[in-house]
């Protein structure tokens, strides 16, 4: 699988450097994490959910892109996204990296740069590269298929109001907050604060919270050296492909493993993905200035959001305005 998924991502660089527009190829790049939704069950549904993650991927970045266009619902747009995006993962079972890769289409998009038809082809380009990465997911499951067999159906999820509902008012409310806070502190690239604050507090308990906020606060650094030793380098269309396609196969091969390892070598990953298109100059150090501020603070607040989803009264006191306002969440 991290052969696969390594070409669901660089595949699009290769094939945008070749046509001399690398970022197209990032943002179709984007779309090929989409692979990374692969699931465990027979053809069928495979592929069925693989497609439904395309069209939300791709949704969640024209959304992202439509908030460029209207700052002021910004904030509530990425909130709202969060919350219905991890409502359907936590719905349907999804595993990780559940709602993550879909916050951050959208976050990356609100912050593209596009307008009108150059927003529209990098809508396209995307679209492309999650049809790119399903067809590879495609080939993938036939080859995964004919050699282990069909695998056994696994029981429907049971949804529960408090697991579906609750918790994914929470996250969306403190994604969209930690975006307010990036917004006041006029952080120069504030979609790295969402992101870093979601991926911190999906984790399954408070104290898992808090070992994956220091992971990822100690990966991001370790991350950004990794970045730095890259940025010596001449880098051009084809380096940074070949670069990005080495970081997913190593990415895929240690997350499973160890997740502090994993973050060393996602930071320059998505410093790359949002950052490469500006070749050939880079400012390395103002990027991982920002990076890691950017961490720090994401993580503080998904932290602490964290630490209200884990708590008995606090989810009692949202608990019973929802089933107020959603009188049918009860039954």
């Amino acid at each position: 699988m991290p052969v696969a998924a390594a070409l669901a991502s660089g595949l699009p660089i290769f094939i945008g450097a070749a046509c001399g527009e690398l970022g197209l190829g990032l943002v179709a790049s984007l779309g090929g994490l989409v692979f990374l939704y692969l699931p465990a069950t027979r053809l069928s549904h495979r592929m069925a959910w693989l497609m439904a993650c395309a069209f939300g991927m791709t949704g969640c970045y024209a959304l992202g892109l439509l908030g460029h266009l209207f700052p002021l619902l910004l904030v509530p747009l990425l909130a709202v996204t969060s919350i219905v995006v991890t409502m359907v993962c936590r719905f349907y079972a999804s595993p990780p990296p559940g709602s993550l890769f879909f916050v951050m289409a959208a976050a990356i998009g609100a912050y593209s740069p596009a307008h009108g038809r150059a927003a529209l082809v990098q809508v396209g380009a995307l679209t492309l590269g999650c049809v790119l990465a399903v067809a590879i997911a495609f080939v993938y499951s036939l080859h995964i298929v004919s050699r282990r067999g069909v695998p056994a159906p696994s029981p429907a999820p049971d949804p529960e109001f408090g697991f579906v509902v609750l918790d994914s008012v929470v996250i969306g409310g403190f994604v969209g907050l930690s975006l307010l806070v990036a917004q006041a502190l006029q952080l120069e690239r504030p979609y790295w604060v969402p992101v870093s604050c979601l991926a911190i507090i999906q984790g399954a308990s408070l104290r898992a919270a808090w070992v994956r906020q220091l992971h990822r606060i100690v990966g991001t650094a370790l991350g950004l050296l990794v970045f730095l030793a890259i940025a010596q380098f001449p880098l051009d269309a084809w380096s940074v492909a070949g670069v990005l396609t080495a970081l997913t196969l190593v990415i895929e091969t240690l997350v499973v493993r160890h997740y502090l390892l994993a973050t060393v070598f996602i930071t320059p990953l998505t410093i790359l993905l949002a950052e490469a298109a500006q070749l050939p100059v880079l400012a390395s150090q103002a990027i991982m200035r920002a990076r890691l501020v950017d961490t720090v603070v994401g993580a503080v607040i998904g932290l602490a959001g964290a630490a209200c989803l884990h708590s008995p009264r606090f989810r009692a006191a949202v608990d019973a305005v929802l089933r107020r306002v959603l009188p049918n969440g009860a039954e």
